[in-house]
């Protein structure tokens, strides 16, 4: 049955298979078990659709938005604005960080689907502007949990604890900053943020994104039962993304 798939989905099938084996017998700990399946087949739907390139790009994601949970952890667990389970990310977290992505790359290849939004530099800069914005959030509410020393709820600027939803800090947004920066220079050296104009498409999107997602924390999170932190997760990648979009058609950047 393999061998009648493409070699591109035999090859994400083996790879995203060996690497959750390895990591189980490894006793890994950034996901849950049921959080490592769907990884896996997000995965292997990454590399199905569109190669090892955009599979690599959200692996960087995974991997700097784990560090960067562990940053401050003990102190953080002791005020209790830490992550849950300990950082390990569920299925919840996988698609609610990586849906935008993944609707991306299947679009890259559904020629139509594809033209419609802009065309394929335009679907991959709008998949590395999603994944830029998730370790933008990420970044900014772990440093900003970790080392804010003044924080301010985004909708009224008044002074409120570390850890409350919709606080956003000086070092906070700096990291998240930094962020982006990391998932955007990585998609440029691998050809898929094209040049300084797409490099600030990117920057741009994920903190607009960045800070709405505050916004919509401050403002619905916990107030709107379906409106979960996941959801929100979804949306503010959403946002990203189509941000990345509107900037590229508007400005012709690609």
């Amino acid at each position: 049955a393999l061998a009648a798939l493409p070699p591109q989905v035999v090859e994400a099938l083996a790879l995203n298979t060996g690497l959750a084996a390895a990591g189980t017998a490894a006793g890994q700990k950034s996901l849950t078990k049921a959080g490592l399946l769907h990884a896996w087949a997000l995965g292997a739907l990454l590399w199905a659709t569109a190669g090892w390139k955009c599979w690599s790009i959200c692996v960087l994601y995974l991997v700097a938005g784990s560090a960067v949970t562990k940053v401050r952890k003990a102190e953080k667990e002791a005020l209790g604005i830490a992550e849950g389970r300990g950082g390990r990310r569920g299925p919840e977290n996988v698609w609610g960080s990586a849906a935008t992505a993944a609707l991306c790359a299947i679009a890259l290849v559904v020629p139509a689907a594809a033209s419609q939004l802009g065309g394929e530099a335009v679907l991959k800069l709008a998949y590395v502007a999603s994944l830029a914005t998730k370790l933008s959030d990420t970044f900014a509410s772990e440093i900003g949990k970790a080392f804010g020393k003044r924080c301010f709820l985004i909708t009224t600027l008044k002074p409120v604890p570390r850890g409350t939803e919709g606080a956003v800090s000086l070092e906070g947004t700096l990291a998240g900053v930094v962020g982006s920066l990391i998932i955007g220079l990585y998609g440029a050296s691998v050809g898929w943020v094209a040049g300084a104009p797409a490099m600030a498409n990117v920057a741009v999107s994920a903190f607009v994104a960045t800070n709405f997602e505050s916004f919509l924390g401050a403002v619905v999170q916990g107030k709107i039962k379906i409106l979960t932190n996941e959801v929100i997760n979804f949306i503010n990648t959403l946002v990203g993304a189509l941000c990345s979009i509107g900037l590229a058609r508007a400005f012709a950047l690609i």
